[in-house]
């Protein structure tokens, strides 16, 4: 009988790294309870993102929303919606159904406003502009 040395068995028998400590700090754990559930299915980006948009409007910040989706595009749209306006993209929520995927943000207590219709887009006033103590910039004239 070969005899392994001691270290070979203990390093073997270390446990692997949880799953929990190499992901992102930013991903939701399968147990957050979610205070709103926003039903995206059968809708692509701009409209999920608008349906999402009314819907937690009246949420309080730090209110945990999850979406339904079946737009494939999602894993991309949602992470940089959440970086426009400035809520907590969580990430994907393991779930057992196979018709859809589900994705879980966190809202601020500030959300960066969009246009009307237009949810990629923040609203005027949201973007920089002029203040009063800065003259607008005139076009040269010549004499």
């Amino acid at each position: 009988m070969t005899r392994t040395p001691d270290h070979a068995v203990r390093n073997a028998a270390a446990p692997a790294t949880p799953a929990s400590a190499s992901a992102p700090a930013n991903t939701a754990p399968a147990t957050t309870a979610p205070d709103l559930t926003v039903d995206g299915t059968g809708l692509l980006c701009v409209q999920l993102l608008l349906r999402l948009r009314k819907q937690i409007a009246h949420l309080p910040a730090g209110a945990v929303v999850h979406i339904l989706t079946t737009d494939p595009a999602a894993p991309l749209d949602l992470p940089a919606w959440c970086h426009l306006t400035g809520h907590e993209y969580l990430g994907p929520i393991p779930s057992t159904a196979p018709d859809h995927d589900v994705y879980a943000l966190r809202l601020t207590s500030a959300p960066v406003q969009t246009r009307p219709g237009r949810p990629w887009h923040p609203t005027p006033a949201a973007t920089s502009a002029p203040t009063p103590d800065t003259p607008n910039p005139t076009p040269n004239q010549t004499d």
